[in-house]
């Protein structure tokens, strides 16, 4: 059941925000939980008992780690170890599994049968999830949960249990005990949810139309424009897509009480790569640099290790994306051009006008994104050969003016909608304006926009079909 359903939007969600509030204070976390796991079963009917095994592994172990890290750390550091073995190894079996014997069998030749098991829902998310509040009892950072239901609740909350972000404990550990109902927050979570659902509804789904009408011509048949408009349009697509999902995740947090961390801030008005990481999918970045590239030594010992320590991230950050070469090759190449750009390029690139170095930006991300889509490594290379004109194709043909012609608008609309400037307008106008000023025409002025943004959506949905959600494979 994806945010973005007719289902979810009209029937789950009223029915969740009523049992909710109607419930006692002492039952709200008991009825949130029973909502979840109801939302989690509607397309996971089985792999809901994974992730209670995770649930209650994870507390387990945190109770562990807790009672024992200041009288015997061993036994402290042996639950941590416990703990992060078992996440790893069911996220590595379910996920990597056939991606392993997959790779085995093309390097010495073996047959060995793949597994076939269909990738439970948000695994990546709720595993990344349990292996950081291990890892934050042991560290000191937050108290071992005693209640299995808080906790429980904690791993299967359904706002972000799918696609994130990726919330650690200690952000909500004071939320998850005691939450108190505030108008103004509801209300806010309402409009963040309506925005989400306008970036992945009106724009994530009409934008991805066209990258599907290119994809579906073949690379042979590209023309190098085509093939350039083809990658625009999925740079939109899985932005406003995931973005939009992220919001819509936040906005529900919010309406249950709950601030969930920002996970996106405008990535492609950023001038370098480290930039854009510091934008795009922020809490996966964190979660990385907390747990894994600090630990290994950070940017402190010597170049070698800053090197070696970026390579790691960044190999793995592409790993977690997806069981996959192609997403290991995206997380390297980032991992490259990091790299790069620490060892100078971006002193260099700072004295250049501030277009340029957007320039620079935009097209690696796109060249990024060929990488990222065709899990066909030789695919891949083909479409970026087209886009360098390496193809033996023309510059454009009918084809390409026609989708130029009929989608124009959306991409400028969509480029728009990927900065600040609608946001930077509508606080000058209120500035500005002595109207607009008052704060009954604000509000009335909102009421309108987000039900038109909440209209126009479900007209969508429910004259059209196209409805993907990129990250569900994650």
């Amino acid at each position: 059941m994806v945010f973005s359903s007719l289902t979810f939007l009209f029937f789950f969600l009223p029915i969740a925000i009523l049992l909710y509030y109607i419930s006692p204070r002492a039952m709200k976390n008991f009825t949130l939980l029973g909502v979840s796991l109801f939302f989690y079963a509607w397309g996971e009917p089985v792999y809901i008992i994974l992730m209670i095994f995770s649930a209650l592994t994870d507390y387990i172990h945190g109770r562990i780690i807790g009672r024992y890290r200041e009288q015997r750390p061993l036994y402290a550091k042996l639950g941590l170890v416990s703990s992060l073995v078992v996440n790893l190894a069911v996220l590595s079996f379910f996920k990597y599994a056939d991606f392993l014997i997959g790779s085995i069998n093309s390097i010495i030749g073996t047959g060995v049968e793949p597994l076939d098991l269909p990738l439970p829902i948000g695994i990546s998310f709720y595993t990344f999830q349990t292996m950081s509040y291990a890892i934050d009892v042991y560290r000191g950072n937050v108290r071992p949960q005693k209640n299995i239901i808080t906790f429980a609740l904690y791993v299967s909350l359904f706002p972000q249990l799918i696609a994130g972000p990726i919330v650690r404990y200690e952000i909500i550990e004071k939320e998850l005990m005691n939450r108190t109902f505030q108008l103004s927050q509801f209300a806010d979570g309402v409009r963040i949810f309506i925005i989400g659902l306008g970036k992945k509804v009106l724009v994530a789904n009409s934008i991805g139309q066209l990258w599907a009408s290119v994809e579906s011509q073949g690379v042979s048949d590209l023309t190098v424009l085509a093939a350039w408009l083809g990658i625009i349009a999925f740079a939109f697509q899985i932005y406003f897509d995931f973005s939009g999902y992220s919001d819509m995740a936040i906005g529900l947090g919010k309406m249950f009480g709950f601030s969930f961390p920002t996970n996106f801030k405008y990535p492609y008005i950023a001038k370098n790569a480290s930039e854009f990481w510091r934008r795009w999918h922020i809490t996966l970045g964190s979660w990385f640099r907390d747990y894994v590239y600090i630990p290994l030594g950070g940017n402190r010992k010597g170049q070698f290790v800053l090197y070696r320590n970026l390579f790691i991230v960044w190999g793995l950050t592409g790993l977690w994306h997806g069981a996959s070469w192609n997403y290991v090759l995206w997380g390297l190449y980032f991992g490259v051009l990091i790299g790069i750009e620490r060892a100078g390029l971006l002193k260099w690139l700072e004295k250049l006008p501030r277009f340029v170095q957007h320039g620079y930006l935009l097209i690696a991300i796109l060249f990024s994104w060929v990488l990222f889509v065709f899990e066909d490594i030789n695919e891949g290379i083909r479409y970026a050969q087209v886009m360098v004109g390496l193809g033996g194709r023309p510059l454009y043909d009918t084809a390409f003016l026609y989708d130029l012609y009929t989608n124009g608008v959306l991409l400028l609309v969509a480029g728009l909608l990927s900065t600040p400037l609608f946001t930077r307008l509508w606080k000058q106008c209120v500035e500005r304006s002595e109207i607009i000023r008052n704060e009954w025409i604000q509000t009335a002025l909102q009421v309108v926009f987000f039900m038109a943004i909440l209209f126009l959506s479900t007209a969508y949905l429910v004259d059209d079909s196209f409805n993907p959600f990129l990250y569900f494979r994650f």
